[in-house]
């Protein structure tokens, strides 16, 4: 319970030093590093400053990276694109798609993009173009996520820029990686056999659970990571989204019954990427993640490109301590019973 760790996410809303010391006066202690848009070394500049931040708040944060690995992603777009609720995009034309995903569109497939802001259906497949029905728009910028529900795509572990990346983790003081898409203990075992062979070994390894293949595979994935991530932005597109709620019950239930320690992550305070207070079903998202035995949460988006990071980091932390506080109280009137 005193060890929660709690991670924002570097970013441009955030890569300030006064901004990134008001967030670790607010309780964060530790900070994630997104490397699906970048690498470590164009990440220099942040880092120093989250470094400088850090050792003037008198804080050794957690440093994680949160790797590319077996991730299907969009290409670059020359400027945002607006996808109109009823109109026609061509995958392949009009927005650049990875090769694995050929094969894998029949008629009748579903695509969704950005963690599932954007829903499309495959209408017709022309060679390299995949025509698609828009069901849910809105605008779309690059480098976003792509989902395709029931498909399965054999990706490798760790691509090149991983690799990179990771040669260099120790250099700019990583402490551990964000492993995503995990699906069974091979995944695992082939990064930790990468890790040895790079003298990585100090680095803690936290397995993302973001797919039903991860969490049909849970138990035999723990003894090769140090921590689970509920990563309810892909999982949420792996089922239907009244479901999450069940699979992230099933996947706590597993950490405590193996002691291991897990976090929770995604939209934990989505609205306050424009305003400046949360919801309150995020209060309480946050404060029954913490009540319920999570080791860690974190904020993604909310600080690397929300318009609100400190105050979010503020609520975010003050929230987290009010679980702690109730736990406090309950263990002590066990014991005073007792």
């Amino acid at each position: 319970m005193e060890k929660l760790e709690i991670y924002g996410t570097l970013g441009p809303a955030c890569a300030n030093k006064e901004i990134l010391k008001q967030m670790f006066f607010s309780g964060m202690n530790g900070i994630r590093l997104n490397l699906s848009h970048v690498n470590l070394t164009d990440s220099q500049e942040w880092l120093t400053i989250l470094h400088e931040a850090a050792e003037e708040a008198n804080v050794e944060p957690k440093l994680l990276i949160d790797m590319k690995g077996p991730e299907l992603r969009i290409g670059k777009l020359d400027k945002p694109i607006h996808l109109i609720e009823g109109g026609i995009v061509c995958l392949g034309t009009e927005i650049a798609v990875p090769e694995q995903v050929y094969g894998h569109v029949p008629v009748g497939q579903r695509i969704l993009l950005d963690d599932g802001k954007f829903l499309l259906e495959v209408q017709e497949v022309k060679g390299k173009n995949i025509i698609c029905k828009v069901l849910h728009g809105g605008e779309l910028t690059s480098r976003k996520s792509l989902a395709l529900p029931q498909q399965h795509i054999q990706m490798p572990v760790l691509t090149p820029s991983d690799m990179e990346n990771l040669r260099l983790a120790k250099k700019y003081g990583i402490t551990g990686i964000m492993q995503p898409f995990v699906r069974n203990a091979e995944d695992l075992k082939a990064l930790k056999q990468i890790v040895r062979e790079l003298d990585a070994e100090s680095l803690e390894i936290y397995a993302k659970i973001e797919n039903m293949d991860g969490v049909r595979h849970l138990t035999e994935l723990l003894p090769y990571c140090d921590h689970i991530v509920i990563a309810r932005g892909d999982l949420g597109n792996a089922m239907p989204l009244y479901e999450l709620p069940m699979v992230q019950k099933h996947i706590q239930d597993i950490c405590h019954a193996y002691h291991k320690p897990y976090m929770v992550v995604t939209q934990m305070l989505h609205s306050m990427m424009t305003q400046p207070t949360p919801t309150r079903s995020e209060v309480s998202d946050i404060f029954y993640a913490v009540y319920h035995g999570a080791s860690g949460i974190m904020l993604t988006g909310e600080t690397a490109a929300g318009a609100y990071p400190k105050e979010a980091m503020s609520f975010f932390a003050q929230t987290a301590r009010s679980a702690q506080n109730v736990l406090k109280r309950e263990a002590a009137n066990q014991k005073n019973q007792h």
